[in-house]
Formats: structure tokens, sequence, C-alpha cells
């Protein structure tokens, strides 16, 4: 029986399937490093439209099929897909949805037009890699979030899934890194990410300004430990995360050395 320690990383981009920002390229060498380091390791992210599917070899995982995700009582069909990331061996989980994720551009449309439904989408993302988690049965000691994207799953963890066994000992860290939208995610959203009053009001306080700064607080607050993915982080988020009592924080590393990550994964596994 395995006894290495497994590591989940949920983000909204990592290298080389989508690159938005330089912190797409740290997930890739974080998964890799601690692929190296004895750790096993797995990572998720959106099956956005503009990947492109030949060339990352994606495919359909059929024993994952049939995964329902329930947002406001509606319900929401997932598609799952994996790709093994080149030159290493882990694999890549990819959540695709007819309707939420197929369009070709990924959070505006061709005219720049931020989507109305992204906070829908962000929702779904969240709720959805969980709800994969489950399906695997394979419960992770870490879970590192990463991108705005995946704010609510720290809190999630937390709160609606708190007595799911597969996370009972998982301990989540979460990144802020830069700011990449101004708009909101709709007047719903709280309504939405309440995913069937399974969280209550008080608990998505935090997310209450629906935007980019408060899916950053939101998932800095619910974590076991907090770094910092950019040079440029909004400062108000800096001054309040940088030093938290009882958190571990990494601070961003301008010379790309990744080591405080392993040792945070290492410290928080015990």
């Amino acid at each position: 029986m395995s006894t290495k320690k497994r590591i989940l990383f949920i983000a909204n981009e990592m290298s080389p399937y989508l690159e938005m920002t330089e912190f797409s390229e740290i997930v890739n060498k974080l998964a890799v490093l601690s692929n190296e380091n004895n750790l096993e390791v797995r990572c998720i992210m959106p099956k956005f439209g503009v990947i492109n599917e030949r060339r990352h070899r994606l495919h359909e995982v059929v024993r994952l099929s049939g995964i329902n995700v329930s947002i406001d009582n509606d319900d929401y069909p997932l598609v799952i897909k994996v790709a093994s990331l080149p030159n290493a061996r882990l694999q890549v989980y990819f959540l695709d949805n007819e309707d939420l994720f197929k369009r070709k551009s990924v959070f505006t449309d061709e005219k720049d037009k931020w989507f109305d439904d992204n906070g829908l989408r962000t929702v779904l993302f969240c709720k959805g890699a969980l709800e994969t988690v489950k399906k695997f049965g394979w419960p992770p000691d870490i879970i590192h979030c990463s991108g705005w994207m995946t704010g609510l799953i720290p809190m999630f963890i937390r709160t609606a899934y708190k007595k799911e066994p597969v996370f009972s000992n998982s301990k989540v860290v979460f990144t802020i890194g830069q700011t990449t939208f101004k708009e909101k995610l709709g007047s719903d959203f709280l309504k939405l990410a309440a995913i069937n009053d399974h969280v209550t009001k008080k608990e998505l306080d935090t997310y209450k300004d629906a935007n980019n700064a408060a899916m950053f607080r939101g998932g800095a607050s619910y974590a076991d430990a907090i770094s910092f993915g950019a040079e440029q982080v909004d400062k108000k988020l800096v001054e309040e995360f940088s030093k938290v009592k009882g958190k571990k924080v990494v601070k961003y590393n301008a010379e790309g050395d990744l080591t405080d990550y392993l040792q945070l994964y290492a410290d928080l596994a015990k």
C-alpha cells in the first residue's frame, strides 16, 4: 500500500494548457516538483474551449462520466477529460460542460465583454472539482488552489463538504495572485454559491463584493496556508494576509525558487 502523501492542484490555468498569468507556469513546475519529491500528484482545471484537445491529447474518462452538479436547483452535467502533463508522469483532469465551458474564449467575448454567467461558471467549477475528487475516491492530504476562480473551494471544504470523508484530513493552500478583472460576478453570485442552501449567508459574507479581491480574500480566509503568486498583488490583500495568526504564509519569490512550497506541503501533511 502506497505511503505517499497526496497533493491535488486545482487551478483555473496551468501551463501548457492555458497561460493567462505567470502563475500558470508555476503551477506546472510545482506539480512536477511535487511529483519528483515523492508526492502523489493530480491536477484539476476547467476545460475552456480555447484548450486544444488534439494538441494536448485530451480524452474522456468514461469511469468519471455521469457527474451532475446541482446549483440553485438546476443540474449541470460534467464531462471529465484527462491528459498527461508533458515530460512528467502525472495526470491533469479537465472539467467540461457544453453550455458553460465550450465557448472559444475564457472570461470575455470577442468584443472583450465580460460574460454575464462567469459567477455560475465559477460555482460550477469549484463544486464540480470537489465532486470529481469524491468520484475519484482519492483523499488528498493537501489541496493547493490557485487562481481567483478557485476561491470558493477552501470555503466549500470547511462548510458544505466538511463531513465528506474524502476531505476529512485535507489541508488547503490558497494562492493570492494578480488582479485580472474589474467586473463583478453578478448580483446572484452569493445565491449560486450557497449551492442549494448548503452554505449560510454568514459563511459567504467574505465574498459579498463578488469581485476579484473578494474571491482572493474568501479563499485565503478559509485556507490553512496562504501564498502570494505574483509580484503585483492587491496591496490591501498583502497587508491583510502577509501575517495571519495560525496560518503559514509563503511570500512571492522573484527568483523562482519553489523550495518554500515543498517545505509548506511537508509541514501541512505531517
